[in-house]
């Protein structure tokens, strides 16, 4: 599978150091198989830390049994709570190697907002979220799942 790393700089060797805060997965490094995502996240990147905006291509090969991995699916309610743990510096996301989920973008995330306040119950988030389009985000919590399941192959300027 195609996986792509928006990035302002070109990432050949990714690795979990560099995740400088905990974002919707906590820290680790984070790909998707929306492209279009990957080039706002880049474009994104560009503007707040300057550089280039820079689509990194991956290979994700299929996920070793031995890796720790939580995909939420539709799991909405699991997702929110996770999600806000992760945002209030919580360690959850250390059990696992490789999370995938929706990702709390601008729009969705002040849905999560609302419910982490305590103005909106999960019922009320949840079918806030679904009138939102969602992409997809993959977290690599541990570098050893990074070494066992993807590869760079290209970049491109965008």
């Amino acid at each position: 599978m195609i996986v792509y790393h928006g990035s302002n700089q070109v990432v050949q060797n990714p690795d979990v150091r560099h995740s400088n805060r905990a974002l919707d997965f906590g820290k680790g490094f984070y790909v998707t198989t929306v492209k279009e995502q990957a080039v706002r996240w880049a474009k994104r990147k560009k503007l707040l830390f300057h550089g280039t905006a820079i689509l990194n291509v991956f290979e994700m090969n299929a996920i070793s049994t031995d890796l720790k991995f939580k995909d939420f699916g539709e799991d909405l309610p699991g997702w929110i709570k996770f999600v806000c743990d992760c945002r209030d510096g919580g360690a959850d996301y250390l059990q696992y190697d490789i999370i995938k989920g929706k990702v709390a973008d601008d729009k969705v995330f002040r849905v999560v907002d609302m419910f982490h306040s305590g103005v909106w119950d999960i019922n009320r988030a949840i079918e806030e979220i679904k009138a939102y389009p969602t992409f997809d985000q993959i977290c690599f919590v541990t570098q050893d799942a990074i070494a066992k399941i993807l590869s760079f192959m290209n970049y491109e300027e965008v």
